[in-house]
């Protein structure tokens, strides 16, 4: 089990995701995905982040993000996301057509432990999950597949642009690429799904309940009947 929870120095890290209005695609092809990653570095220069990884898919997106300050998440992703749908719209002429994403980003704390690099394993391995690619880093729109020396991609006049990726709070193995590629345990993928299913934090119970009363998160109910109430007989 991870050890003790704590919170990551500089402020928590955020696992944060949106997808497209309807689960349309907002993504097709090749100058779809690189427009996306071109508005994250236009934002970075204009708000700062520690970006630790992020996977691009056909109808969504994931980010894992590591404010250094309050309000500096929110302040990265309305801008990040402002830019894409507008770009998104005009580059389409689709201005008075409705939105482009399902609505507001959503994003859940991940404690910074072994919980994290749980997270970073699921968000990175996305393409060879979805049958994508044979091979996660293949996968040239994510943190995994991304590098400096990519050159042309097809369908591109310039290379996609480079984001900068943060030293992790956690050690990263050494098998990190061959670990992302083999199966992940059925516990792990469903932990993060409940994360992302019910909007809660990612980590330890202990955490998860010190997490939901700083943020006031109502806890969720224990499956099944409560304890010490009975069904009333029908009839």
């Amino acid at each position: 089990m991870p050890r003790v929870a704590r919170v990551a120095p500089g402020g928590l890290i955020y696992h944060v995701l949106n997808r497209g209005v309807g689960r349309m695609d907002l993504f097709k092809r090749p100058a779809d995905f690189a427009s996306f990653l071109q508005a994250i570095a236009d934002t970075l220069r204009v708000v700062p982040m520690r970006i630790c990884g992020y996977c691009l898919m056909s109808n969504h997106w994931h980010l894992v993000l590591w404010p250094r300050q309050d309000k500096e998440l929110s302040r990265f992703m309305q801008r990040l996301t402002i830019t894409h749908a507008r770009r998104w719209i005009e580059h389409r002429d689709r201005v008075g057509y409705g939105s482009v994403y399902q609505g507001r980003y959503r994003s859940f704390p991940v404690q910074s432990d072994a919980h994290f690099t749980m997270l970073m394993r699921y968000v990175e391995r996305n393409p060879r999950r979805a049958g994508m690619v044979r091979r996660a880093e293949a996968w040239r729109w994510s943190s995994l597949g991304q590098t400096a020396d990519d050159g042309p991609v097809k369908g591109l006049k310039s290379p996609p642009a480079i984001i900068p990726l943060c030293p992790w709070p956690v050690p990263r193995r050494r098998d990190w690429i061959a670990y992302v590629n083999r199966s992940q345990r059925a516990a792990e993928e469903g932990a993060v799904r409940h994360s992302l299913r019910h909007s809660r934090p990612l980590g330890s119970a202990g955490w998860v309940s010190r997490m939901e009363k700083a943020l006031s998160l109502t806890p969720l109910r224990p499956r099944g009947r409560p304890k010490g109430k009975t069904a009333k007989p029908k009839g």
